[in-house]
């Protein structure tokens, strides 16, 4: 794990967060996202930077 992802999941985690408890719906998409933004990181490293 780059000192990137380190820095940015807090982040995302805390955007992810306050959006679920506005729009309860959003979950499933901001779930799929991160995981999909996680696999392709986890797959293609040279993304992350």
């Amino acid at each position: 794990m780059d000192i990137a992802n380190i820095a940015i999941t807090p982040l995302v985690s805390l955007i992810a967060g306050v959006l679920i408890l506005i729009m309860p719906r959003l979950l499933n998409y901001i779930v799929a996202i991160y995981l999909i933004i996680i696999g392709l990181l986890g797959l293609f490293p040279q993304l992350a930077g």
